[in-house]
């Protein structure tokens, strides 16, 4: 894979691949968020962010997007062009499919939104983890907190992570259910089909130049 934030290796492809990822994470969330049937953890703390505060979930998630980004810097971790990108980006869009998706469908027409919004966004992560220009800010603080602490369990720091916004999201309203449990299961064999998938091939390195077969090399000071 290519170095994070190196826009010298096939920048066309990486910056296409990062957008559309972003674009397609917006889409799939606004699809769960009109299934109405349940949300991953973190999109279920900025539900029930915007309910009680009447901001657009939209503008949560670019604010609460923003505020973990400020946890980076004890953590002396370095955002990318993707990881601020994710946190504008993600929110206008999953704003704007909202407004153009209408609500108050039947129970199977939710459940083909569901299915098809957690399909979109395991795709959606492969694509921008693949353009390697910088994760989310919300994975980049659980795994800048496992490099700082070598000893942790990333997988015991995401669970924790989300465990706790999982709550608190619920408390606060927002909704879990059927989709919630489904995107728990569902994510990690996505991510694990997705991410190879859209992983752009690492540059190749340059050979260093040899003598040609049956060529001495020169002694040094020997004149040519």
């Amino acid at each position: 894979m290519a170095a994070i934030g190196n826009l010298r290796h096939r920048p066309a492809r990486r910056l296409t691949q990062l957008y559309a990822g972003l674009t397609l994470y917006g889409v799939s969330m606004a699809l769960m968020v009109r299934s109405g049937l349940g949300l991953d953890p973190w999109d279920v703390f900025h539900q029930g962010l915007s309910r009680q505060t009447g901001l657009s979930i939209g503008t949560v998630t670019i604010a609460v997007g923003a505020l973990v980004l400020l946890l980076w810097i004890p953590l002396r971790q370095r955002p990318g062009l993707g990881t601020v990108s994710n946190v504008v980006v993600i929110g206008l869009v999953v704003d704007a499919t909202l407004a153009l998706l209408p609500a108050g469908a039947g129970l199977p027409a939710r459940i083909v939104l569901l299915v098809v919004g957690i399909v979109a966004n395991g795709a959606a992560t492969g694509l921008y983890l693949g353009a390697a220009l910088g994760p989310g800010p919300r994975d980049g603080l659980m795994t800048g907190y496992v490099a700082r602490r070598p000893g942790r369990s990333i997988r015991l720091v995401r669970t924790t992570i989300e465990v706790t916004v999982l709550a608190l999201g619920w408390l606060l309203g927002g909704t879990v259910g059927l989709g919630t449990v489904a995107y728990a299961l569902a994510i990690g064999p996505l991510a694990q089909l997705f991410i190879p998938l859209f992983a752009v091939p690492a540059q190749p390195v340059t050979p260093a130049v040899e003598p040609a077969v049956g060529c001495a090399p020169r002694p040094a000071g020997e004149a040519a």
